[in-house]
């Protein structure tokens, strides 16, 4: 066994390892004052940006999800690892030899399996790039130059040859002490009559990256038409590759997707290269699926697109009719995107790759420009499919159109686009078509009301629903004022000094809010919190249960509601508010018992009850003045 990472290795990964970049990775975070940045949840799926990080605490929590935790824990979540496999991963990232006790430094063998499998697809990738030069490989070499990429293209991209050998890639791979298991679960090679054989043959090769820029799987095309087998060939569904979730050339896109708020889509690995080459550094593709929902997530993340973005996604697709319907396909998921969505189709049937070779990089650069609204695409193909020459075929293009423009959300953009079609059409009667997409939008509202009558599904985020988990509406005044007081104790303990303490836990009344007061308690107190930061928070963390783990994780990360200009006096302000309060209930709670009290046949308790009363609206107009002085 290789035995468990010292726990001063896992200090120096989480020190080494700062969580707005490891986050920033995977998503667009954009400044959200006080510290803290912003971005669209990567958990689930939201329509504006509710993912804080923290990064002087180095904790991160979702107000939409509820999920929260360090670094360490968005690399589990993120890339479904255990603990040990997350701090292998981000140590491995920044060049950290873990130390594992009851065993020294861990052999290459002992690690993680994803570690493994990344280690094993970078080796992989090295192999065939450098095949690439390779006499046999002369075949791939014409195929990219015949396509105007140079050698330095291939390099940049890491294009590769897999030789036409059955078994030279897994006799390579065995040889650097990786399995024969290892290389089968990860696709690399796949199982023969006498053990395990490449899985790539004679074909030129393109690894393909995740997000981060490991390779975790490969995209092949086979050079000679005449042989069996299909034309492009993926690495099948492995614990790296999922490729419902992958698009290639992301790793190279992102930070210009961020910077532009523009992805563009296109449908080959060669089309990714020559709109990069060409100037169009946001070209992005799928690898051997249609661009679907968990594709829209990825690129989501890192438009960071919400209501009022200006963000856009433009999809590039051939002039004939496979290419109209995959834009169709598009327009049926096209509403899951905030941002704009566009369709640049080029009208000679040139994809990027050939538009490149024929007419040059500005032509490429040209064709995103000439990008057209996915709505108006989608309803002129539907429209030029019928005879416009006729009423019958005027009308029938009509109701082709219409549950596109009714299906439409913004009302407005549905109003605007009606009124295209009607010019489109040449009714010249907007009220006749208006009714008519209005009709459609009625009966297809009916049916998905009733399919879902009919089948018991509960409303988004009602009981039973699948919506997000929400933090509670703290409504009441003195609740809120609870929640930023505790929020200070995790955050800048020292600014509430000795009277946090004093305070005691009567003064909360959330069940929730006790058991933290109790937990600060137990950690020392505000003042063995000092000033805040990591390792206070990580205290309070260690000694929580797991029912306040979250919670701790939240304040942490949450921003204070006040301008901080002042901490100090804020900070004066707020706890002077609680004790306030907590001197009110207790006023209350003597006036009742003074109430039930008899003067005649119980002197002495009446006298101390209102000695008690008169004391504690002495501390109150205190604290009133204290409060108005500030």
């Amino acid at each position: 066994m290789a035995g468990r990472i010292s726990d001063e290795d896992i200090a120096l990964v989480r020190e080494r390892s700062p969580i707005a970049d490891v986050v920033g990775e995977h998503i667009q975070l954009r400044n959200a004052g006080g510290g803290n940045l912003k971005g669209l949840c990567p958990f689930h799926e939201e329509k504006s940006p509710s993912f804080n990080v923290t990064p002087a605490r180095g904790y991160y929590y979702c107000f939409g999800c509820s999920e929260g935790g360090d670094v360490i824990t968005f690399v589990r979540r993120m890339e479904h690892l255990s603990f040990g496999e997350a701090v292998e991963r981000l140590a491995q990232r920044v060049g950290i030899q873990l130390r594992y006790e009851q065993g020294g430094y861990v052999p290459g063998r002992e690690q993680g399996e994803r570690s493994r499998l990344i280690e094993a697809h970078r080796a992989a990738a090295e192999f065939y790039a450098a095949k690439l030069a390779d006499p046999e490989a002369a075949p791939g070499r014409r195929f990219l130059s015949e396509r105007g990429f140079e050698r330095v293209d291939a390099e940049r991209f890491g294009v590769g040859y897999a030789p036409a050998g059955w078994e030279a890639l897994t006799r390579h791979l065995l040889a650097r002490g990786f399995t024969a298991a290892e290389l089968v679960k990860g696709g690399l090679a796949k199982e023969g009559r006498r053990g395990p054989i490449d899985r790539f043959r004679g074909r030129l090769v393109w690894p393909i990256r995740d997000i981060t820029g490991d390779v975790i799987g490969f995209g092949a095309r086979k050079l000679n038409d005449a042989e069996d087998g299909p034309k492009y060939l993926n690495t099948p569904e492995s614990p790296l590759y999922r490729k419902s979730e992958v698009l290639y050339g992301v790793d190279l896109a992102k930070r210009e997707i961020s910077k532009q708020s523009r992805a563009v889509i296109v449908e080959g690995y060669t089309d990714v290269m020559a709109c990069h080459l060409a100037g169009v550094t946001t070209a992005v593709a799928t690898c051997g699926t249609a661009f679907g929902a968990e594709h829209i997530k990825v690129l989501r993340r890192l438009l960071l697109d919400h209501t009022g973005s200006q963000g856009e996604v433009v999809f590039t697709f051939d002039g004939d009719s496979a290419g109209q319907k995959a834009a169709l396909r598009a327009f049926a998921d096209e509403q899951k995107f905030a941002t704009q969505t566009y369709v640049a189709v080029q009208p000679d049937g040139l994809d990027p790759c050939d538009l490149r070779v024929t007419k040059g990089d500005a032509a490429v650069r040209d064709l995103v420009a000439s990008r057209q609204p996915l709505f108006a695409f989608a309803i002129r193909s539907v429209i030029s499919r019928h005879d416009m020459s006729t009423n019958e075929g005027r009308l029938a293009a009509l109701d082709a159109a219409a549950p596109i423009v009714a299906g439409i959300r913004d009302r407005a953009l549905r109003q605007l686009y009606g009124v295209d079609l009607d010019r489109w059409l040449g009714f010249n009667n907007e009220r006749f078509v208006m009714d008519r997409i209005a009709e459609v939008a009625r009966a297809t509202k009916d049916s998905r009301d009733s399919r879902g009558a009919a089948s018991g599904r509960p409303r988004e985020g009602g009981p039973g629903g699948q919506g997000p988990r929400r933090v509670a509406d703290l409504t009441d005044p003195g609740v809120r004022i609870e929640a930023e007081v505790l929020k200070l104790a995790v955050q800048r303990p020292s600014l509430l000094g000795d009277r946090f303490d004093a305070i005691g836990a009567e003064a909360f009344t959330r069940p929730e809010h006790v058991a933290l007061h109790r937990l600060v308690m137990e950690a020392g107190g505000t003042a063995a919190g000092g000033a805040g930061g990591r390792e206070w928070v990580d205290r309070l963390l260690a000694l929580a249960g797991e029912d306040l783990r979250g919670t701790v994780t939240r304040l942490a990360v949450e921003e204070l509601r006040a301008d901080l200009s002042n901490e100090q006096r804020y900070a004066s302000d707020l706890i002077a508010a609680l004790e306030g309060i907590t001197v009110s209930r207790a006023i209350e709670q003597v006036k009742s018992r003074l109430e039930r009290a008899d003067p005649a046949g119980g002197p002495e308790e009446y006298r101390r009850l209102f000695a008690e009363l008169n004391e504690l609206e002495r501390r109150r107009r205190v604290l009133r003045e204290q409060a108005a002085g500030s």
